[in-house]
């Protein structure tokens, strides 16, 4: 009867550390690739100078083309600008600037009184989610949401469909007479700083290309649009 109890003890001992290592090591790859898949859900592939460039033209070309003439922009320009911004992509995560939330709701709480050329009247009734949406930029051109009020619209409108549209309409208002003189070194360094190239040192932009990049897309698609009318 002992032996017949020391087998069965034996038989019924649970994993041995072994076992335990492989069922923790299969748990914890399980659990890896759940949170790779629902933290990363779609990483999309990094694209090219020239696939970004062609992407552009695909998703925006069309659009582009039928609206700078509308307000006096080169379409190369405009379509060198998406491609800075957004890659020609037509889905992309908005850009959530922190500091920019903290000075609306410093100015909404009565913290400050100003906020470039926005009120405090302008945002006092505003939830933190509003004064969020204020302070994310939206869009191909990535505008920040708080350029909606210069336009006297609404953040919607700068995100929505109509994105393009609104985008140039802002770009025409808040820069359109450096762009009506050529001035694109200025246009693209206000577009992305608020004030034009610096005349002594570098740039302000955060990447110190961003300007000489998108001189360089514009001639790109002037190439594309010349081969294009050459072969039609």
């Amino acid at each position: 009867m002992a032996k017949r109890r020391t087998s069965r003890k034996k038989k019924s001992g649970g994993y041995g550390v072994r076992e335990l290592i492989i069922i923790a090591l299969l748990l914890f790859l399980a659990y890896y690739g759940y949170r790779h898949f629902t933290d990363n859900p779609i990483k999309r592939p990094i694209l090219t100078r020239s696939g970004m460039l062609q992407q552009t033209e695909e998703n925006y070309g069309g659009i582009i083309d039928s609206l700078a003439p509308e307000f006096g922009i080169s379409p190369y320009y405009l379509k060198a600008l998406i491609t800075l911004e957004c890659s020609g992509r037509t889905e992309f995560e908005p850009r959530f600037e922190k500091h920019v939330f903290k000075a609306l709701k410093n100015l909404r709480d009565g913290v400050i009184n100003r906020y470039g050329s926005i009120k405090r009247k302008t945002v006092i009734n505003l939830s933190d989610g509003g004064l969020r949406n204020l302070a994310t930029s939206w869009g191909p051109f990535q505008l920040m949401g708080y350029q909606c009020l210069e336009l006297g619209v609404y953040v919607h409108h700068v995100r929505g469909k109509d994105a393009v549209y609104w985008g140039i309409k802002w770009i025409k208002k808040r820069y359109g007479k450096y762009l009506k003189k050529g001035r694109y070194k200025d246009a693209f360094h206000i577009h992305n700083t608020g004030r034009p190239y610096p005349l002594v040192g570098d740039p302000f932009t955060h990447d110190p290309d961003y300007v000489n990049n998108g001189l360089e897309y514009m001639e790109w698609f002037k190439e594309l649009d010349a081969t294009s009318f050459s072969t039609h």
